[in-house]
């Protein structure tokens, strides 16, 4: 069985989705569509901006969602999920490829999702931190022995989970697993605590918008974050969706629960190979591709 999985921010690289809208009439349609729809030319900051421009989260989450989608209604008949899964924003474009969501509904979406994130982050000072080479429980317990905001984040796969909250806390917290023995416990360059109770400003902000759109059901089992469990019902997901922006991503479920439903190969669509790896290491007998074009 066959699983598409899809990025989430911090993939992007300056060029990317260039192949596609040289070389694929439709998709430098769709490309197109969405400069209009976003109301500035994004394609312009993806093949020929810079580092610091394509790091605006405003910049970044679409600009990942329109490379990773269009390159999956590129491939036409080569596009044949039996699942999909994405990590955090990674979820929107799993969604819409598999025809849960239509393109310019999923577009409108993120665009108002990294809207809504930049204006959390500019008003909670927060940050997440990468910590390594502990078990989940244990980085679970010391992130609750802190005061103030810390909680898990991203559990992307075993030994690896991602931290988020204030600033402060995060550097207690880095202390403490650093004590009690992970190999790292890092901060990253991120500018807020995304998938923690400071996004709830933007959650509540974004609920409204999901609640508005149009959902279909999806062609396959769409594996979603809150749970890492398989939805197809259309009120399901968007409940889901909405729990997204504030609950942790249970990457490390999702492919475990991925692998035990029969998936015997992984299809990572969009910019990096993020998800490539992290599948990896939950299974390394498992054959995984990383498609950035055609």
């Amino acid at each position: 069985m066959k699983a598409f999985v899809f990025p989430g921010q911090g993939a992007q690289f300056v060029g990317m989705g260039k192949d596609l809208y040289d070389d694929v009439p439709r998709a430098k349609e769709l490309f197109e569509l969405a400069n209009r729809i976003l109301g500035f030319r994004i394609t312009d900051i993806m093949f020929e901006g810079t580092d610091e421009q394509l790091k605006q989260t405003d910049v970044t989450q679409p600009a990942i969602f329109l490379h990773s989608v269009i390159l999956a209604k590129s491939l036409g008949d080569g596009f044949d999920p039996d699942m999909t899964a994405g990590h955090s924003l990674g979820e929107f474009s799993a969604l819409v490829a598999s025809g849960a969501l239509s393109f310019e509904d999923g577009l409108r979406l993120v665009a108002k999702r990294a809207g809504a994130m930049q204006k959390a982050c500019e008003a909670n000072p927060s940050t997440m931190a990468a910590v390594l080479g502990l078990e989940d429980g244990q980085v679970e317990k010391i992130c609750a022995s802190v005061d103030g905001v810390v909680v898990p984040a991203n559990y992307n796969c075993p030994g690896q989970l991602v931290i988020s909250g204030s600033n402060e806390s995060i550097d207690q917290a880095c202390a403490k697993l650093l004590e009690a023995g992970a190999k790292r416990a890092l901060r990253l360059n991120v500018g807020g605590a995304f998938h923690s109770p400071l996004m709830e400003p933007a959650r509540r902000e974004l609920a409204q918008a999901i609640e508005a759109a149009p959902f279909s059901s999806p062609v396959c089992p769409v594996y979603q974050n809150v749970d890492g469990k398989p939805y197809t019902d259309p009120a399901k997901i968007k409940e889901n969706l909405i729990l997204q922006l504030t609950a942790p991503v249970r990457w490390t479920q999702i492919v475990r629960n991925m692998l035990a439903d029969g998936a015997t190969e992984f299809v990572e669509l969009g910019p990096g190979a993020v998800l490539a790896g992290l599948i990896k290491k939950a299974d390394r007998s498992v054959a995984v591709t990383s498609m950035q074009s055609l």
